[in-house]
């Protein structure tokens, strides 16, 4: 399955994006801190170019804790930047503005050397659709500026935003690259959120799910549905769960959309535990 999505205001955001990058000081690129790689967009290196950055990871509480201490030090060793926070319950907002501050002390400096008054740190947060910026900047700011929802594409204007007297954030919309390179890729995003389920084709969602959570789970898998074993082929397990959770049509097949709808809804409710579905060694083995 081929999964795309990048409806029209996307595009015109990563315009806005380009044309806004002369005002600002330093890029905020937001991830998910569940898939730090596959909730990048790669088209943001090739746009901001030179501009500095800081890569704050997101969601940190629903992500596999010592999985995202190794993503902090993957980015941190390539020479960005890395936090992880959770804006949902305002953690990790401090370690923001500290980093930023640290990123640009040379060029503060410089200002400073040169007579120019200390100002607000300019900034522009740019990442893809459901990855939490507007809930950050409602955190940074301390009330409701950004309307926030937990479906893709609810911000579609830029806005700027001030933070105290320490930070003027410029939101913009979720952008989507036009095509993912890496079916892997889609199948993460659409498993996590960041792509409408209409669009979708939940039970190779589904089955994806099952087959990630077999790898590099198995023991949550197995306690959440009840499982001894799980083998190939994997609609078995697929079947298994459908019997045990009721999803049974006449005649006693399984409603396999119902069943899809359970596992998807089980991964983002949490219900099998704090996930990371970018596995570094997988990427480490790819470079090497």
């Amino acid at each position: 399955m081929t999964i795309q999505w990048f409806p029209g205001h996307m595009a015109k955001a990563r315009r806005e994006v380009t044309e806004k990058l002369k005002l600002v000081d330093i890029i905020f690129e937001l991830v998910d801190a569940r898939l730090p790689l596959s909730s990048r967009n790669p088209m943001i290196d090739q746009i901001i170019q030179q501009k500095p950055r800081l890569m704050i990871l997101n969601k940190a509480d629903m992500a596999d804790p010592s999985r995202t201490s190794e993503w902090i030090n993957y980015f941190n060793e390539r020479g960005i930047r890395a936090v992880a926070v959770n804006s949902q319950a305002g953690e990790g907002m401090k370690q923001i503005v500290t980093a930023a501050k640290e990123i640009l002390q040379e060029k503060f400096d410089r200002m400073k050397a040169k007579g120019i008054k200390p100002r607000a740190i300019r900034t522009m947060i740019i990442g893809i659709p459901n990855v939490g910026k507007s809930t950050l900047i409602n955190r940074l700011a301390k009330k409701n500026i950004a309307k926030t929802g937990n479906t893709p594409g609810v911000t579609k204007a830029q806005q700027w935003i001030k933070v105290g007297k320490e930070l003027e954030l410029l939101d913009t919309p979720g952008i989507l690259w036009p095509k993912f390179e890496d079916e892997q890729i889609g199948y993460k995003l659409a498993l996590t959120g960041a792509i409408k389920d209409s669009i979708l084709n939940l039970q190779d969602i589904a089955v994806f799910a099952l087959r990630f959570l077999n790898t590099y789970y198995p023991e949550r898998l197995k306690e959440r549905y009840g499982l001894e074993t799980i083998g190939e082929p994997i609609v078995e397990a697929f079947d298994e769960i459908g019997r045990k959770r009721g999803c049974l049509m006449s005649g006693g097949e399984i409603d396999y959309d119902k069943t899809s709808e359970i596992i998807i809804r089980d991964v983002r409710m949490e219900r099998l535990g704090r996930l990371t579905f970018d596995i570094l060694e997988e990427y480490n083995e790819e470079e090497s």
